[in-house]
């Protein structure tokens, strides 16, 4: 079968049998023809070999193509190389020794310690909402919660006296975690206020200025705004508190496994990913200290 031949029939049968959109048989078209120039001696269909794709992908890896790209256009081959194999035109389909890259991961967004320090101090403590927000903030850092555990944090999980928390996790599984003593001070000196406030007798820690629960929406909002308020340039959620608090901890030599604790993951692999954070930090600091003229 001829290559134009080939590619119309293939595509018909992408669409027909597959339902694949529009755009994925452009982005299919696209990762064939580069293919192609890269062949320029293929004019047959025969000539697509399981072996001379592999090859091919394999030097895709090796050009340091995106993952995303190769995975693509491994999904692509297999398909056609299983047409192909279904018409007769080859003996047999991709063979199952390369499977693609490992996506890579996307490490979490960690702000330095100045910029923690900055964003804790944005809330105005003459206030009684940025008492509240300090509070949070604090809690946040110091303990690594997920937003939503923090928003749902009751009076009677805190221990003020012994400087821990009794988190709700994921799953229902409870832990217990230790809370700075700037923590403790920042949620005594909120306390008082939030007897006052409406809501008073709700059993959430933290409430909005109705007396509500706080929303875990509300409090990204709340996050962005002192992130903004701090000058910190990049995008801040409440996520990137847990991540540098995790990251920190690292940083100061704490173990992986008691980090893998406090924030309550099932599996160390999780938690393995901020040592990569750590790992890719000294890095940066390595290369600009240790630039040589």
């Amino acid at each position: 079968m001829e290559i134009s031949d080939l590619e119309e029939s293939f595509y018909a049968y992408l669409v027909a049998e597959k339902g694949d959109s529009p755009s994925s048989i452009a982005s299919y078209r696209s990762d064939f023809h580069l293919f192609l120039r890269e062949h320029p001696d293929i004019v047959s269909s025969n000539q697509i070999t399981p072996d001379l794709v592999e090859e091919y992908l394999s030097s895709l890896v090796e050009r340091e193509f995106a993952p995303s790209s190769v995975r693509r256009k491994l999904s692509f081959f297999r398909s056609l190389l299983l047409f192909l194999f279904e018409k007769g035109e080859i003996a047999s389909a991709l063979p199952s020794s390369f499977h693609g890259p490992k996506a890579r991961k996307r490490l979490p967004n960690v702000l330095s310690k100045k910029e923690i320090e900055a964003l804790l101090h944005a809330p105005d403590p003459s206030t009684p909402s940025g008492k509240r927000d300090r509070a949070m903030l604090e809690t946040m850092y110091a303990t690594g919660l997920r937003a939503s555990e923090l928003t749902g944090l009751l009076k009677k999980d805190v221990d003020l006296e012994a400087g821990t928390l009794t988190v709700s996790g994921k799953g229902g599984k409870e832990r217990k975690v230790p809370l700075s003593d700037i923590a403790v001070a920042a949620i005594e000196d909120y306390l008082p206020h939030r007897k006052k406030a409406p809501g008073k007798d709700s059993p959430y820690l933290f409430l909005s200025k109705d007396g509500t629960k706080m929303s875990r929406n509300y409090f990204y909002v709340l996050v962005r705004s002192y992130a903004s308020k701090a000058g910190i340039a990049h995008q801040v959620t409440p996520h990137s508190l847990r991540h540098s608090f995790a990251t920190h901890l690292l940083e100061g030599g704490a173990s992986i496994r008691y980090v893998q604790a406090m924030l309550g993951h099932s599996s160390v692999a999780t938690t393995e990913i901020y040592l990569e954070v750590e790992s890719e930090r000294l890095r940066g600091a390595y290369d600009r200290y240790m630039k040589r003229k």
